[in-house]
């Protein structure tokens, strides 16, 4: 769709460049979302391209993946053997409701800023326990865990003027084992449910719970919880207003889900008693 209302834009190269943010700026990454429908109270955009972030970086203890990485440079990637916990990415990359077109400009942080309950790359980098790198408007940097910066349904902890640089998850998280539930009205629908566990070495059981829920919502177990045990702590820690209602479905069908998700998740990953 073509945005009538800019009148300028900005290719900074480097984050001195980057322009004083003023109201009717927006950045544009991916700019899946920005072109799909009108945006009149936008006057200028600030392509982030230039920048050229390297799209994934490996170190000695973290997977980075910058704002700009693209789906399907996420998806191609190659993981290493002991990576067990890496076919979450490809299973996190085919829930997206959107074609391959999408996935070759869509971002990664671009579903993060978007902040949709159904925003895949949300369940995947809060379950790999992400951390944010956040470029400050006013200076300076900010970490912050994924678990903590979507905050509800198209809302984060973005200040106006912020800009999220990266996702660092921690090598340690992609090593352990882990289990993937996703469920929708639709056999290609927009995720109404997406659960996925983890396994840490010493037998924590880690559930993340999202598209069901407004935010995303990590419960841990130090030991096996069976089946009265996992459903008291879900109904704890989500309660019914956390629960997420559009035309991909209803809260109380989606918390039905959510708790039949996160029993199959336990006994995939405990062989844990059901009683």
């Amino acid at each position: 769709m073509d945005l009538n209302t800019i009148t300028a834009v900005a290719h900074p190269q480097t984050r001195a460049q980057l322009p004083v943010w003023t109201p009717g700026d927006a950045w544009l990454a991916g700019g899946t979302w920005l072109f799909s429908e009108p945006q009149v109270h936008l006057t200028r955009l600030i392509d982030l391209t230039d920048l050229k972030w390297p799209a994934l970086t490996v170190t000695e203890s973290h997977f980075s993946i910058a704002a700009t990485c693209t789906v399907a440079q996420l998806d191609g990637f190659a993981c290493p053997p002991d990576w067990f916990a890496a076919p979450l990415i490809n299973q996190c990359c085919r829930a997206f409701l959107a074609s391959f077109k999408i996935w070759k400009t869509a971002t990664v942080g671009g579903n993060l800023c978007m902040s949709l309950p159904a925003g895949p790359m949300i369940s995947l980098t809060a379950a790999l326990e992400g951390v944010c790198t956040i470029w400050k408007a006013g200076g300076g940097e900010q970490m912050m865990p994924v678990i903590d910066f979507v905050t509800g349904n198209q809302r984060n902890l973005l200040a106006p003027g912020d800009l999220l640089r990266q996702i660092d998850i921690p090598i340690a998280a992609l090593k352990r084992r882990t289990a993937f539930r996703q469920i929708s009205l639709a056999p290609v629908g927009r995720s109404a449910a997406l659960l996925i566990g983890s396994l840490d070495a010493d037998g924590t059981l880690t559930l993340t719970v999202s598209a069901s829920t407004v935010r995303p919502i990590r419960l841990s177990f130090r030991e096996a919880p069976h089946t009265k045990a996992l459903r008291d702590a879900i109904a704890q820690q989500i309660t019914d207003d956390l629960y997420h209602t559009d035309i991909h479905g209803k809260p109380l069908w989606r918390k039905h889900m959510t708790l039949r998700l996160a029993e199959e998740i336990r006994d995939e990953l405990l062989g844990a008693p059901s009683s």
